[in-house]
């Protein structure tokens, strides 16, 4: 056993457990900070957060309410300007890039889940989930139709918003954040319009989906037993990661 022992400690030091290199990166910030004017009052919302989240990673933001995780996740998706500080996502400085050049970014290699399911009532589930798709001038009912078979909705596809229960309506959202096949998904309280047991399912969901399709999921939630879920847990608490 000795032998045994010392055999494993000398493999440690010969091929020590490989650090992440920078290609395994694929969202990264650096001493973000963000602040609002309320009157007199200047609140710093953001005070120096710094994180780095890996390819396929599934991380889960948590913290009370007006801690800053929304701010933090519009900033790192590229919708909320940060005061001081950057974003990297896939190499590039997303604030570096022009609106146009940001914008195409947004609809082809990030997904969005939000609270508000923001369907558009007029229209079928399967025509808001191909809009995404109508923006890039690409429309693919196929995949369109793939993406809501892929969340439990091939029957559901010629209803309109009106005609699905909470949870249906948020598997079209997720439908819809998949279509342009992003290589990233950002979840603002996804389950937050939800009973427990919908959202436990929307939470299976996404984390099956990201996990087959090796794509990396950022959530924001207040659900502390659901951020268990993930592969890593933050919380923010006054505008720093603690």
């Amino acid at each position: 056993m000795g032998e045994l022992h010392a055999s494993f400690l000398l493999a440690d030091a010969l091929f020590p457990a490989r650090l992440p290199s920078m290609s395994d990166i694929h969202l990264s910030a650096r001493d973000l900070r963000r602040s609002f004017t309320m009157g007199s009052r200047k609140i710093d919302v953001l005070r120096g957060i710094s994180l780095e989240v890996r390819k396929g990673e599934s991380v889960f933001l948590v913290g009370a309410s007006g801690a800053g995780k929304t701010t933090l996740l519009y900033t790192l998706a590229g919708l909320e300007r940060p005061d001081a500080g950057s974003v990297h996502f896939e190499g590039r400085d997303v604030y570096a890039t022009g609106p146009r050049e940001a914008a195409r970014i947004r609809n082809e290699r990030m997904g969005f889940v939000f609270q508000g399911y923001f369907l558009l009532p007029e229209l079928t589930a399967l025509e808001n989930v191909m809009l995404p798709s109508m923006i890039g001038r690409k429309t693919n009912q196929a995949a369109a139709e793939s993406a809501l078979e892929r969340v439990g909705l091939a029957e559901r596809m010629k209803h309109l918003p009106a005609e699905l229960s909470g949870g249906e309506q948020q598997r079209v959202a997720i439908a819809r954040a998949l279509i342009n096949d992003p290589t990233i998904l950002f979840a603002d309280e996804p389950t937050g319009n939800l009973d427990s047991k919908t959202g436990e399912s929307i939470v299976d969901l996404l984390l099956a989906l990201v996990r087959e399709n090796q794509k990396t999921l950022l959530v924001v939630t207040h659900d502390a037993h659901l951020a268990e879920r993930g592969d890593r847990k933050l919380e923010i608490a006054d505008g720093l990661l603690t």
